[in-house]
């Protein structure tokens, strides 16, 4: 009898029901990490990793303002509490996560190796940084949209869809539904290709990154991961467990591996805010709730880039021999923490915040701008777990404020919807 010959349409469906994580380390990081190693002049696989978070970053903002504006036309009573628990637990994580960072630069100081500094402009101070940020919210709807300014978005969206809610009828509300679930479905079936996607940006990380920045700045790099691996598996999982007063790490670890690890090779924020989406919708989340939660957290949930401001600030302290006081310490985890907010809406990100924070002790932008070349030249770690972190962050800080109210109305929760089975 002869083995039965497999279709395309058989192909792809055994392929979706492969679980999507096998998918990404079999194919996106070991068939990545080997075409890096031996095939580094073929430069066209790292096409694939740039077509895969180029559509996200494209389809994202579209995706975020319909299911906004869908879901507040369509919203329930009293879901503002969600969001008022969800920003407070977002500010409370940033906060820890500078408090982490000030204690292990304490106690293991490092000093940076400068090198040339980078030519490009930081913000002048804090005012400024958030007079930018305010305006940015109420730019162009369209502009927003297309360079992807989700302040904006969110601001439009919302307005959108308190509108839409009053004025339009039952039908019109549908038609703004079914156009977001249509743009969400795309996505879901996008989402199947993140292994090649993967496979693109392991290619280029590994072909064109040698190991020189493991020796000359891997104390400075390793204490920023410590960092995050503290944050992402200590005061997090310590917040939900707080808030829910359960075992936090199933849930903890489900994020970290269906958010963080999209996150640590997309590099980007806004490119996983599809990811965290599905994620949430499969975690059996309200909709109303995390289709705002999630691209919110990707503006303002910023546990990473807190790490890195204050890490790279206080090696500079080291480095030039200032004194560090505990409330000045303490002072630096809030205007990290601040700073960090606005990072979404600066080009460069975090780096470029650096030196609004080292002013906070004297230190000059020339000098402060080393640090940002330092950064850029780590940036392919750093940025890696300063991105999985923030996303996994925003994953579940959103699961435990539905999970806690919906406790705290004494309803039955399915701890993790469909990964319990």
């Amino acid at each position: 009898m002869g083995v039965k010959k497999m279709s395309f349409k058989d192909i792809v469906n055994k392929w979706c029901e492969t679980n999507l994580i096998l998918r990404i380390l079999i194919v996106g990081l070991g068939i990545g990490a080997l075409l890096g190693i031996f095939v580094p002049q073929a430069t066209g696989i790292g096409l694939l990793g740039d077509l895969f978070v180029g559509t996200l970053k494209a389809v994202a903002p579209v995706l975020v303002f319909l299911l906004v504006s869908s879901s507040l036309s369509r919203a329930s009573e009293g879901i503002g509490s969600k969001f008022k628990i969800c920003i407070i637990l977002y500010i409370v994580s940033m906060i820890l996560a500078g408090i982490v960072s000030v204690l292990m630069s304490f106690a293991f100081p490092v000093s940076l190796t400068f090198t040339t500094a980078t030519q490009m402009s930081a913000p002048a101070s804090l005012g400024a940084l958030f007079s930018d940020f305010i305006v940015g919210i109420v730019s162009n709807p369209i502009t927003a949209i297309m360079e992807g300014n989700y302040i904006s978005i969110l601001f439009w969206a919302v307005c959108f869809g308190l509108i839409f809610r009053v004025t339009a009828g039952e039908n019109s509300i549908k038609v703004l539904k079914d156009c977001s679930d249509t743009v969400a479905k795309f996505i879901r079936a996008f989402i199947q290709l993140a292994p090649f996607g993967i496979m693109g940006l392991v290619f280029s990380a590994v072909s064109q990154n040698g190991i020189g920045i493991f020796t000359v700045y891997g104390k400075i790099m390793l204490l920023i991961v410590s960092c995050v691996l503290i944050v992402a598996l200590v005061t997090d999982p310590a917040i939900c467990g707080f808030m829910l007063k359960r075992n936090p790490y199933p849930l903890v670890f489900t994020c970290i591996k269906e958010s963080g690890i999209t996150a640590f090779f997309t590099r980007s924020s806004a490119a996983n805010i599809p990811i965290n989406l599905r994620l949430c919708e499969r975690l059996g989340l309200d909709e109303d709730f995390y289709s705002v939660s999630i691209p919110l957290g990707a503006t303002i949930n910023m546990e990473g880039a807190t790490v890195t401001i204050t890490v790279m600030t206080l090696a500079l302290c080291h480095t030039l021999g200032i004194g560090v006081s505990i409330p000045a310490a303490i002072a630096l985890c809030f205007i990290a923490s601040l700073a960090a907010c606005g990072a979404a809406g600066v080009p460069g990100g975090s780096l470029l915040l650096i030196p609004m924070a080292a002013a906070f002790f004297g230190i000059t932008n020339d000098v402060a701008m080393q640090a940002i070349a330092i950064g850029f030249i780590i940036s392919v770690v750093q940025d890696s777990f300063e991105t999985a972190l923030n996303s996994t962050g925003d994953a579940i800080i959103s699961s435990t404020t539905e999970y806690y109210l919906r406790e705290k109305r004494g309803e039955e929760v399915n701890f993790l919807g469909e990964f319990a089975k």
